[in-house]
């Protein structure tokens, strides 16, 4: 297994190209400011963007890198194909991550195969976005180095699922042999935090409560909304 990532905050630095912060220099100045309030890595989307994560941090941070793509007729678009993952070996990341859920992935592809051409063709780590104990279960047993709760109430299976799970992270401690368990997905307060935290968890990704302030905006203003005094205006 590849120890990549030191324990503590991973900071997920993304926006799409329908979010106000996507293009320009935007997406890499958070990571450099992430950086600076301590965070030991950064998760990225795209090529364009983790290298130019990678040029303004110096290289000082391992990057957890992905590409979003979606493909007709399947539901998997975090690093979907080998398309993406060709991609992203040429790119500065240190990790690639990957939808590990046990879903139809386009084209053909399983992840067993990226999996195997990821570590046949360069020297990054590997990290399984799982939604379930079984996919999380399944990629430990391919060797992957990390497995992240990434995908835990975004599938038909787990929707609707609360989240963060301190529990899931709790199981998969316990059951997980070899790869280093992450837990990322709803975790937007320091109570959520901690409760993770309590699981045993030593590594921890947050994206939308710190990069997202579309999000953040929205939060506090459905607290205002709900709010008497603004009741009835």
């Amino acid at each position: 297994m590849k120890n990549v990532i030191p324990k503590g905050l991973v900071v997920s630095c993304q926006a799409l190209k329908d979010e106000p912060l996507y293009g320009g220099n935007t997406i890499p100045k958070m990571a450099l400011a992430a950086k600076q309030g301590g965070a030991v890595g950064i998760r990225a989307n795209t090529v364009r963007d983790i290298n130019a994560i990678y040029r303004i941090t110096g290289g000082e941070l391992p990057i957890i890198g992905l590409i979003k793509r979606e493909y007709p007729g399947s539901p998997v678009y975090i690093t979907p194909t080998r398309k993406e993952v060709k991609a992203l070996i040429a790119s500065s990341c240190h990790v690639i991550a990957l939808d590990a859920t046990l879903r139809p992935r386009p084209k053909g592809a399983t992840f067993e195969e990226l999996v195997a051409y990821i570590r046949d063709n360069s020297d990054k780590a590997v990290m399984a976005d799982c939604a379930t104990d079984e996919d999380a279960l399944a990629a430990d047993a391919l060797g992957v180095d990390y497995i992240s709760t990434t995908m835990r109430s975004y599938t038909a299976d787990t929707a609707g699922f609360t989240i963060p799970d301190p529990g899931f992270c709790a199981r998969l401690l316990r059951n997980v042999k070899n790869a280093t368990v992450v837990a990322e997905g709803g975790i937007n307060s320091f109570a959520a935090l901690r409760s993770v935290l309590d699981s045993g968890v030593e590594h921890v990704i947050i994206g939308a409560a710190i990069t997202r302030p579309q999000v953040i905006t929205r939060e506090f203003v459905n607290v205002l909304e709900g709010h008497p005094n603004f009741a009835g205006e």
